[in-house]
């Protein structure tokens, strides 16, 4: 189970005490649910009695009792236990973990992805310079993942060097009905990209019937503008140093984003990306392969694995690039100290924990291949 999945048995179980009577509010669109904090217990909780409290007319922890009654017999959930004054605590079946890692590897780098069209077109604006084109392109991949049909226009015609160098797509696309399947994302000015169900078998999108529906959303991309000209970085880390900083915070530019160091936090999330499909290559050659299964030491990976969904789901909401660039940060940060239990030592022979270990770092591998690809940043094998 997901904090996703967990997320909707949350709230399933709040909507089910405001059907039965007793809980009179309103049942709010998600629970927000963490790695526990001090004083917590288990792998997941939530505040959620807390923020229902006030509306409900009840304590905290009355509410946290409430929903815990109906959560203990749910599926992957072993334990609920209520803490401090009223924080809900789960603790998941032995095998939640491999669950997960099943549910990553087979849907590899689109892991988060949505499955279809979310029946939502989405206009972006953005001024002709260079951040705010990077910017948008790399919202348009994203909340394309998201099932999104984006239609993106540019005020002004983005330099050619900003296709060739940074990879921005200002190709047209042919076709905007329900068949087409081979346009490109990302097109200039006023053209619709691709939704990315109709390159994987997903239901293709049918609401719109000409070629320039009308959106449900327009969204202007306006971020601080770049303080110099990024094309000497490259592409790889002059999108990062476009998209890292909150679209409110200055870009650093030329900044340390070429440098291969632990500082550089592009660097790390290529790095550990490239270090597990390193040991991958390495357990071949030993004859072992992944196998998921019970992981120990790696709660902070798994439940950064876990949170993948709605990050994407966030960033998309909040049309901020960056939340994706610093969860990946956080989940190449949490993988490297994996890595090295991942291979049996010496004569060790290789066990289930090593093919399990091996799997989670599969795992992360696939997340950061998928999340650099949506901002448009390349992830090397080896580096």
């Amino acid at each position: 189970m997901t904090p996703v999945e967990l997320s909707r048995t949350v709230l399933h179980a709040v909507r089910r005490a405001v059907d039965e009577g007793e809980l009179s509010v309103t049942v709010p669109e998600r629970a927000v649910v963490t790695p526990p904090g001090p004083g917590g217990c288990g792998d997941y909780a939530t505040n959620i009695a807390l923020q229902l409290a006030g509306a409900a007319g009840q304590s905290p922890r009355r509410v946290a009792e409430i929903l815990r009654a109906r959560l203990a017999g749910e599926a992957f959930i072993g334990d609920v236990v209520v803490t401090g004054p009223g924080f809900l605590n789960f603790s998941l079946v032995g095998n939640a973990s491999a669950l997960l890692v099943e549910e990553v590897l087979r849907r590899g780098q689109r892991y988060g992805h949505a499955e279809g069209f979310s029946g939502t077109v989405v206009r972006l604006r953005c001024p002709a310079e260079v951040r705010a084109v990077v910017v948008t392109d790399a919202l348009a991949r994203v909340l394309r993942s998201q099932g999104d049909l984006v239609r993106v226009e540019c005020e002004g015609r983005p330099a050619p060097e900003w296709e060739t160098v940074l990879g921005v797509d200002s190709s047209h696309s042919s076709s905007h009905t329900a068949s087409h399947s081979g346009s490109r994302s990302g097109s200039y000015p006023g053209s619709l990209g691709s939704h990315p169900g109709s390159h994987s078998g997903s239901h293709p999108q049918t609401r719109p019937s000409g070629p320039n529906p009308l959106p449900d959303l327009d969204v202007t991309v306006h971020p601080v503008p770049a303080p110099a000209d990024p094309l000497p970085l490259g592409r790889d880390a002059a999108r990062w140093a476009l998209l890292y900083p909150a679209a409110r915070d200055r870009p650093r530019i030329p900044g340390d984003h070429l440098a291969q160091r632990e500082t550089n936090p592009l660097f790390r999330v290529r790095y550990a990306h490239a270090r597990t499909r390193a040991l991958l290559r390495n357990a071949a050659d030993l004859g072992f392969h992944p196998e998921p299964g019970p992981v120990s030491d790696a709660e902070a990976l798994l439940a950064a694995l876990g949170d993948h969904p709605r990050i994407l789901t966030t960033t998309a909401t909040h049309r901020s690039p960056d939340r994706l660039a610093r969860h990946l940060v956080a989940v190449a940060d949490a993988t490297l100290p994996l890595l090295p239990a991942v291979l049996p030592l010496g004569e060790e022979k290789p066990s289930a924990a090593h093919r399990a270990r091996l799997a989670v770092a599969e795992a992360a591998g696939a997340v950061l291949a998928g999340g650099l690809s949506l901002l448009g940043i390349d992830a090397p094998d080896h580096l």
